[in-house]
This record gives C-alpha cells, sequence and structure tokens, in this order.
C-alpha cells in the first residue's frame, strides 16, 4: 500500500514538474564528488579527461546547482572548460541563483573561457532572473575586453534588465569607465 502511494505521488510530482529528491548518498560517493568539484575548481584537466572518457557525467551539479562547467569557466580553466565542451556540458545550465558559465566567466574577465562558450553556442542572449545579460555583467565590472567579444558575437547593447537600465547605464552606475566610454562610443548621439 505504502509503495503504491509513493508512485502515485511521484506520477503525481512528474506531472506538476517537481523532481523528486535524490536519496541520499553514501559517504564514498560524497567524497567522490567532492574531489571532481575539486579536480574542476583547481583545472587539472589531466585527471579530468579520463573520468569523463569513462563517463563522467558533464554536467554534475554541486549542492548550489552549480555545475561542473560553471565552476571551470567562473575559475578560468578554459582546458577543463574544453574537456567538458567536448563531453556535452551544456553551456546554458543555471545554478540555483540563475547564473550561466558565459556569465561567469564575464563577471571574472575571462577572454579565452568567454570565447570558448562562446564557440559552443552559449547564448550571448541570456538573461539573469533580474534580467541583466552578460553584456550588462561585462560592462558593470568594466571587463572591456569581454565586452567587445560580446558585442562581436551580437550582444545588443541596448536590452533593458527589470529595471530598465542597459549596459551603458549599468556601466555608468558602477564607475566603470572604460566600458562605459566603449558603449557610449558605439551608441547613436
Amino acid at each position: 500500500m505504502e509503495r503504491q502511494a509513493q508512485g502515485e505521488r511521484r506520477g503525481a510530482d512528474a506531472e506538476a514538474g517537481v523532481r523528486p529528491a535524490p536519496p541520499p548518498l553514501d559517504d564514498e560517493t560524497l567524497a567522490y564528488a567532492q574531489l571532481i568539484f575539486q579536480l574542476v575548481r583547481g583545472g587539472d584537466a589531466a585527471r579530468l579527461g579520463p573520468l569523463l572518457a569513462r563517463g563522467l557525467p558533464p554536467n554534475l551539479c554541486n549542492q548550489n546547482g552549480d555545475s561542473l562547467l560553471m565552476l571551470a569557466s567562473y575559475h578560468g580553466h578554459a582546458e577543463a572548460a574544453r574537456l567538458l565542451l567536448l563531453h556535452g556540458a551544456d553551456t546554458g545550465l543555471r545554478n540555483d541563483r540563475g547564473q550561466t558559465p558565459l556569465a561567469a566567466a564575464a563577471f571574472k574577465g575571462d577572454t579565452p573561457v568567454v570565447s570558448l562558450l562562446l564557440a559552443h553556442g552559449a547564448d550571448v542572449e541570456g538573461v539573469s532572473p533580474d534580467g541583466r545579460t552578460v553584456l550588462m555583467l561585462a560592462a558593470m565590472f568594466d571587463r572591456v575586453e569581454v565586452l567587445e567579444l560580446l558585442l562581436a558575437a551580437g550582444a545588443d547593447m541596448f536590452a533593458r534588465d527589470g529595471r530598465g537600465m542597459t549596459a551603458l547605464d549599468a556601466a555608468r552606475a558602477m564607475g566603470a569607465h572604460g566600458a562605459a566610454a566603449r558603449l557610449a562610443a558605439l551608441s547613436p548621439s
């Protein structure tokens, strides 16, 4: 009877779009997962590659929803990111805060990782929950080289966030003088 009730709840959850909680992991599995996340944070592509070749899921996420690609992108490890992408990592997979790997690399100002993600189909117009685009993040933090890459990839410099601000507005508000000057030079008078 209990098993039937659980099955009915799972069916109702699936219909409602709710993912059932995974079963708890044992200590050995948790330790292994932590090792994997540490390898990626540290950029250890030499050890990561064989694990991916043996079937490590490239879209594995930690307790914050950060995928392996998010961690490699945020920490500036282009070779680890490249390996993950070659094994099918999703450039659009968002963490629990709604951030993408491209947004993480743009925030950090990492042009090689930004270029890599764009070359693998990252959405240049993807927005965060507050409506900010990746271009806005680059502008806010004065990442002019990243801003140039994003514009070359088709980023819309006139897009507005949830407060109605453009990338130029965001750059000015944050005192990001280089980005503000570049965007102002591109804006019609």
